[in-house]
């Protein structure tokens, strides 16, 4: 049994940006019990080359659940800024967040390790810094669903009960700690809390660091370049817009796409009002928050742009001295994301409908079809699944919002041999995703102590492509009115 080796990699870079962390005490609650594992990542411990031993001894329970310091370590709470809705706020931090530190994983990369839920930070303010169980096993479920999809996005490694109870939405809950993966948790935030929220002459001091940091972690082919700042801006455009596209593909509604959520490495960060589309619905809201519609699935890609604005803002000092060139520089790269976007998303919707890339007829085609569904209130992603199923013979088969003439325009421009393009679109349309009502009655179930509805969940989003004897119900859609009426929560 071998605890991992955690670097103080961030913290020694960037010792502006972190703050000292110190451990959950102990529960004193009447009844509390000892920390327990929920949900152990057996697949990403091993990719990790994390020893599954230490993770389950009672040492790695401690350490992963926020109750001891690993020997050597340096844990620290992370700052940084953000647009919240449009406002911003100089000074959010990791109010219950921490990076245990960064470990190199098999492939030789570094990744961090940290805690979600982890208690109270200088960040903190008035909130308690923990987390209850169905959030975070919300956020476990989440990360793999996505990871089998093959979108970019941290992972959960454990998912531990404290213990004790927290008081959320008017009742005490078992309170919990998500240990969570990342490239990294620099964010568009980070740079924000430099560049707009400390005076001038430490920010000056600062920010080229930040960004030599940023590259060394995530683009190291842009280190030592005449515009290490611009060509940050252009990587991270690029990422973000193949990242929100992938989303947009199969119906994955973020929720709450502030800057501090944005990461600079392309990954998806923070599953706390996130949902799946139901219905084909552009203007779907499911987040308690979001009352204006602000970031409803169909705007998603327009905050993306917004988002990476004010990182381009930030990078300015850095992109050019004359501040009208570092402003002609920022907005030809942020004028690329649209194209960037809309080539991804095209391709992505292509390669579900089995059609050639480059084809011309392949926009209209998906346009017209996502109209349909949209008309008819259609399923996303059944639909998606049954028109292979028509390829496969059935001549009539039941797609609500497919007319008749939209399936002639696209098998006429299919290639040869159906029964081949049919399976292809199958290995990338999944069957199972973490379908709202079934992530409601899972989370509720573990909060009552049974997590056989999760563990059963995890199992169908995990292997998301091809069917699963006994899954059926998985890949149902929701009760009448359940779509309407769903709403998520941030979990704080």
């Amino acid at each position: 049994m071998t605890a991992p080796l955690l670097l103080a990699d961030y913290a020694t870079a960037l010792p502006e940006l972190v703050r000292p962390w110190q451990p959950l005490p102990e529960p004193t609650q009447p009844g509390a019990q000892p920390p327990e594992h929920v949900a152990v990542n057996e697949a990403l411990a091993s990719k990790l080359g994390v020893d599954l031993g230490w993770v389950r001894s009672r040492e790695g329970l401690n350490v992963l659940g926020a109750r001891a310091i690993l020997p050597g370590s340096t844990p620290v709470a992370q700052a940084y800024a953000g647009h919240q809705f449009g406002g911003f706020s100089p000074l959010l931090g990791d109010g219950r967040a921490v990076l245990l530190g960064e470990l190199r994983d098999g492939a030789g990369r570094l990744r961090d390790l940290a805690l979600k839920g982890s208690g109270r930070t200088t960040f903190a303010r008035g909130g308690d810094g923990r987390a209850v169980l169905g959030p975070v096993l919300r956020e476990y479920l989440m990360g793999e669903a996505m990871h089998a999809l093959g979108i970019p996005t941290t992972r959960a490694l454990t998912a531990i009960t404290t213990g004790d109870r927290v008081f959320r939405d008017g009742i005490m809950q078992p309170g919990a700690v998500l240990a969570r993966v990342a490239a990294s948790h620099l964010r568009v935030g980070t740079f924000e809390v430099v560049a707009r929220s400390m005076e001038p002459e430490a920010s000056a001091a600062l920010l080229p660091r930040l960004v030599t940091y940023a590259v060394r972690r995530h683009y190291p082919d842009l280190a030592g370049s005449d515009a290490e700042a611009l060509g940050l801006l252009d990587a991270v455009v690029a990422a973000q817009a193949e990242l929100i596209a992938r989303w947009s593909s199969v119906g994955f509604v973020h929720g709450v796409m502030n800057t501090d959520n944005t990461t600079i490495s392309g990954e998806t960060i923070d599953y706390g009002p996130c949902a799946w589309l139901e219905t084909y619905d552009e203007d779907a809201v499911f987040s308690s928050i979001d009352t204006g519609g602000r970031y409803r699935f169909g705007y998603q890609a327009s905050i993306g742009l917004w988002n990476l604005s004010r990182l381009g803002e930030c990078l300015l000092p850095l992109i050019d001295d004359d501040p009208e060139r570092a402003v002609a520089g920022a907005t030809g790269v942020l004028e690329t994301f649209a194209g960037r976007y809309r080539d991804h998303y095209l391709a992505l919707m292509a390669d579900k409908l089995g059609l050639a890339r480059d084809s011309a007829q392949t926009g209209p085609v998906v346009m017209t079809l996502l109209e349909s569904m949209a008309a008819a209130r259609a399923d996303y992603t059944l639909t998606l699944r049954r028109l292979a199923d028509y390829l496969r013979g059935d001549e009539a088969p039941d797609i609500p919002g497919v007319e008749h003439d939209w399936l002639g325009r696209w098998t006429a421009i299919l290639p040869a041999g159906r029964a081949e393009t049919a399976a292809a679109m199958d290995a990338v349309n999944p069957l199972y995703v973490p379908r709202n009502h079934l992530v409601d009655a899972a989370l509720t179930a573990a909060g009552d102590g049974d997590l056989a509805p999760f563990e059963r969940l995890l199992a169908g989003v995990s292997e998301p492509y091809a069917v699963r004897p006994g899954l059926d119900d998985l890949a149902a859609p929701a009760p009448p009115g359940f779509t309407e009426r769903h709403v998520t929560y941030c979990g704080t």
